[in-house]
């Protein structure tokens, strides 16, 4: 028996919310503001290529924080019947599958900026060390319902293991 194949066209995305890409604007803004601050220092030497590495360094700010929406827009989970499934990225696409019996815990974060937007951050922990999968910028109450969900979701089926 073969595995269902998964479906990236397939509607039953659920996206997560679009005010999330303001946080993750002004964080990599802030990110480049700080380099480029610290890449200035090196005008000291009065040579052209400290001038050319700080507009580097702005222009890859600004070509990162332009393409923040769309990447925002590509992120997206689906629950299926065995596993939750998550998809990221939009030239390097990862899909991770978290199998609903293997969920150890599900976190939800809500740091000062998310809170202030009404956004949460969820968090799947299982056995294996590098699966530290997490949705960013779910509604609040959509990620307390999902938590809630999941939750029921993993402990019927570690019953049936």
């Amino acid at each position: 028996m073969t595995p269902d194949r998964i479906d990236v066209t397939e509607p039953a995305w659920t996206g997560i919310s679009p005010t999330y890409k303001w946080p993750e604007m002004a964080r990599y803004a802030l990110y480049g503001l700080v380099i480029a601050a610290v890449s200035a220092l090196t005008w000291l030497s009065g040579e052209w290529w400290g001038y050319a590495i700080t507009a580097a360094v702005v222009v890859v700010t600004i070509v990162v924080v332009a393409f923040v929406p769309r990447r925002v827009r590509a992120t997206g989970y689906q629950l299926r019947e065995d596993d939750l499934l998550v998809r990221r990225g939009i030239l390097f696409l990862r899909f991770v599958a978290v199998p609903y019996g293997r969920m150890q815990l599900i976190d939800v974060n809500r740091g000062p900026v998310v809170r202030a937007l009404g956004l949460s951050d969820l968090k799947f922990v299982t056995a294996a060390a590098s699966s530290a999968v997490t949705i960013p910028g779910v509604r609040a109450d959509e990620a307390e319902r999902l938590r809630d969900r999941l939750v029921d979701l993993a402990e019927s089926r570690r019953a049936g293991l």
